[in-house]
Formats: structure tokens, sequence, C-alpha cells
């Protein structure tokens, strides 16, 4: 059976950088999942002892904080430096530029939309960047239940699809006389998603690598999925199934951005084996 990687997969820029950050802060704490894949977040308890915590309250004067890739709540941002916490900021600059975006349009008076999950740790805090006249859509169909003033600005949560986010534009570009408009799915999302596009019409099987709670490798597993009906999205190795490559003649492969490569590299060999018994 061939086995091929998709031309643009893994490790973005934004999870390298976290990573790096958190491994040169060595006997901290993340506040909250650094990435989404509980793998790697084990590697960094066992190799640098950088823990986890999800209760803002476990923080205390002179503890080292390393904040999430995903970015935190201004509100709880605030709470921790004033609490004296060593803040080390690991928020991907993609997130960055929604929360600013967000904080600068609303106190010139627009209404924000943000297209995304609500329930997800980014949209949570990019959210808190704007004032009351903020609203969460996760589907063009919600877009259609909003009573919005007359000047509205858009952003997306990073990871989301692009033809999901113009369909929400373009409603609101046919019903509000001013919308200004910010493409915040960041170039590695992009690249991801059209290099799985390419790949899975080509394979019979697709495996897609990623945390289970992990946006961006949902993402990639649903366009998997469009072309190849055999798209499976698992964490590791342990959860291939042998069943999945009987009678299959090309696997294509792809991971998400919080994926790490002795995570591929594993899964590959095992696939290898699977191929090969």
């Amino acid at each position: 059976m061939k086995i091929q990687l998709a031309e643009s997969y893994g490790f973005c820029f934004g999870v390298k950088r976290a990573i790096k950050i958190a491994e040169e802060n060595k006997n901290s704490a993340t506040y909250g999942p650094l990435i989404h894949n509980a793998n790697e977040i084990d590697r960094l308890k066992n190799d640098f002892n950088v823990a986890l915590s999800e209760n803002i309250n476990t923080f205390k004067a002179g503890d080292i904080a390393v904040i999430r890739t995903h970015g935190i709540p201004k509100q709880e941002l605030s709470l921790l430096k004033s609490r004296a916490v060593n803040v080390v900021d690991a928020t991907c600059p993609y997130v960055t530029k929604p929360q600013q975006i967000c904080e600068e349009m609303s106190a010139q008076g627009y209404d924000i939309v943000i297209f995304g999950d609500e329930a997800h740790p980014e949209i949570k805090g990019v959210k808190s960047y704007a004032d009351e006249h903020v609203f969460v859509v996760n589907s063009g169909d919600e877009v259609d239940l909003l009573r919005l003033r007359e000047k509205v600005a858009v952003v997306a949560q990073t990871t989301r699809k692009i033809e999901e986010y113009q369909e929400i534009v373009g409603k609101l570009m046919a019903t509000h006389k001013e919308v200004r408009v910010f493409n915040t799915i960041c170039n590695a999302t992009f690249d991801n998603q059209d290099a799985v596009r390419k790949l899975s019409q080509e394979a019979d099987v697709m495996i897609i690598i990623g945390g289970k709670n992990s946006s961006n490798t949902k993402q990639l597993h649903s366009i998997a999925k469009d072309y190849c009906t055999d798209s499976y999205h698992i964490e590791s190795q342990d959860d291939l199934q042998e069943s999945w490559f009987k009678d299959k003649n090309f696997c294509g492969i792809s991971a998400g951005a919080s994926t790490p490569d002795w995570i591929i590299d594993d899964v590959i060999k095992r696939i290898q084996a699977i191929s090969n018994s």
C-alpha cells in the first residue's frame, strides 16, 4: 500500500513558538492546555516539569503562568497580573490579531460578529475584547437571527473553513451598509486544508492525526471526508484499526497544527506494519 503525507501538515508557527516558550520556562504551569494535544502536554510535564492548571486561583504571586496558544479572556489576564503572577504569554500572534481587532472596532462603535465555536477557548478570549455588542455565530443560518446596528465588523476563528466564512460575510454584506471584514484565518490553516483537499481526492483511505478536541484537526477530517469516505480522525497509533486498510491501495496522512512529528512518525510506522502483515 502506498503511504503519503500531505504537502502541508502538523505543527504551525504558533504551536512551535508556544512549545519553545514552555520548554524555556521549566517548573512553570500553563493556564489551560497549551495546545490541543494531550500527548505533547504529557511530554512537557515529564521532560520540563511544565504542569497544567485549569484553575486560575492556583496561581500565586511569583508563580510562572504560561498562557495557552488559544489565549485567555482579557479579564483573566488582568487578574493574573494584578496578583503579581509572572505571566509568560504564548498566545499565537494569529489569535492576538482578532483580539486587537475586536477591541479597536468595538471602541469605534461597531457591532462585532465572530465566526466560530463559542465554547472554544480561542473564541472565549477573542469575545472578551469587545463590549456588549458582540455576537458569535457558527453557521450562516445563525446570521439571519442577529439584530445588528448599521456598522458591523466581522472576524473568524483562526482554524475555520474559508468557504463558510465567505457565506457569513456575504449575508452581512447583503443586509448592512457598512461591514468591515478581517480575514483572521491563519495561513497554516489554509495550507493544511488545501493539502488535505488535494490528497484526499487521490487516496482511498485518509488518516488525520490530532487531538479529539482540536478544532483545526476536526476541520481537516471534515474536508477529507468530503472527498474520501474512508477518512478517520485519530490521536495516536493506538487508535488505528487494521480493518481500515483492508483492500486499500493508497493511504493519505495529514495532521493538525498541534500534532508533533514523533506522533506522526509512530502512526506511519504502525500503518507500514499493518500494510506489510
